[in-house]
């Protein structure tokens, strides 16, 4: 069942939002050359609780999987999300880690997710990491009240194409607020007017994956992380956004 926000639980999901954001921010700022995915991991948790919220993504199980052990994805190169941070997954010149992280504040849920570059990085990789950004953007631009589900990913898929890369299918946005996942799933490909309608109230996350090469991934033996099949770059980026009459509200913003 697609569910739909009061303004009260909106306002509360733009307060979330607003310190998933600001806390995003400094993490990114900490992801440079020698820096460890579990110290990173640390500073996400340790902001968000001063903060007075909880880390939702931390002991979140999905069906018969094992628990997420930690509270902030990283995902590093070929690795496309769900990254499990750990001492040993050590932030290289060149890399680019995405980070995705989750809060619950007042009971509501938000999710928000970015990738930076670590150090100096290649001209063709900031062409990539863009690519993503703007097709995120893309996505947003078209929700609005009235609008289909197909729409948002018609226009992640065109945009990220025309500029020579996939997207990954398998894996999908979702609706969020009441909980980590809800209802709809939200592909980051598809057709016009297809779909789910959107209404005024609904809060979805929007996440495009984009890969520099081919769109088949593969679970790692970690039963967690998503990984390119031929090994190349993959970027993460996503907000939360709540849809209004006339467009789209992204709450995840500092």
């Amino acid at each position: 069942m697609i569910t739909i926000k009061s303004k009260e639980e909106i306002k509360i999901l733009r307060e979330g939002g607003n310190i998933l954001a600001l806390v995003l921010n400094e993490v990114s700022a900490a992801a440079k050359p020698g820096i460890t995915a579990i110290e990173l991991d640390a500073l996400a948790e340790k902001l968000i609780r001063r903060a007075g919220g909880e880390p939702s993504f931390k002991n979140y199980k999905t069906g018969g999987d094992k628990p997420f052990p930690a509270s902030l994805c990283v995902s590093v190169n070929s690795e496309i999300v769900h990254g499990i941070p750990s001492k040993d997954k050590i932030l290289k010149e060149g890399d680019i880690a995405g980070l995705d992280l989750g809060l619950r504040h007042k009971g509501l849920y938000t999710d928000m997710a970015i990738t930076v570059p670590v150090g100096a990085v290649s001209e063709e990789v900031r062409c990539l990491v863009e690519a993503a950004k703007k097709s995120l953007d893309a996505g947003i631009s078209a929700v609005k009240d009235g609008a289909h589900i197909g729409d948002i990913g018609f226009a992640v898929q065109q945009y990220a194409e025309l500029q020579g890369f996939s997207v990954v299918k398998k894996l999908v946005g979702h609706g969020v607020g009441y909980g980590v996942h809800e209802e709809p799933e939200i592909p980051n490909y598809g057709k016009l007017g297809t779909g789910p309608r959107l209404k005024e109230g609904m809060v979805l996350a929007l996440e495009p994956m984009i890969n520099k090469g081919g769109d088949d991934i593969i679970l790692s033996g970690d039963g967690w992380t998503w990984e390119t099949k031929d090994g190349s770059l993959s970027v993460h980026f996503e907000h939360t956004v709540a849809v209004t009459k006339s467009g789209a509200e992204v709450l995840t913003m500092k």
